[in-house]
């Protein structure tokens, strides 16, 4: 999972394709570096380029504070966005950082709780039945309608 860290958000006057060169922090943010971005790490970024956006993971740089771009999702049928010089970038979270089936370490954690109480649906192939709540306890692996594994912690 990337690296997600609160308000910050720069602006870069990177134009192109390529690799971002991180500028100074926008009123009222934070560098990379200064909201906890360490030399290496891969977080999510959002570009906002007038109209164009662009949504993807990159590996930040401290030394020339650069950000490698590796798109997921853009307003350039999914592909970078040619930046004009005067675009600004920001972490931020996405849909599947916050979906328990969008990916991610597959464990949920529950604060001041030690079980989780849910509906679920029996089904044989041909017929559901639903029922519900259960209580999972922590500890117990779960496994979904997807096919993927879950442990309750």
């Amino acid at each position: 999972m990337a690296v997600l860290v609160n308000r910050a958000k720069v602006a870069t006057s990177t134009t192109g394709t390529g690799t971002i060169t991180l500028g100074s922090a926008e009123d009222g943010y934070q560098t990379f570096a200064d909201a906890g971005v360490a030399n290496g790490d891969v977080v999510r970024y959002i570009i906002e380029d007038g109209s164009n956006f662009e949504i993807g993971t990159g590996t930040y740089t401290a030394s020339g504070t650069t950000l490698t771009r590796t798109v997921s999702e853009s307003s350039n049928s999914n592909n970078a966005i040619n930046l004009s010089g005067s675009a600004t970038v920001f972490v931020g979270a996405t849909a599947q950082d916050l979906s328990p089936l969008g990916g991610g370490s597959n464990k949920v954690f529950f604060e001041n709780d030690t079980n989780v109480t849910a509906n679920y649906t029996i089904t044989d192939g041909k017929n559901a039945m639903s029922a519900g709540p259960i209580t999972i306890d922590s500890g117990v692996t779960v496994t979904v309608g997807t096919g993927e594994t879950w442990t309750v912690v």
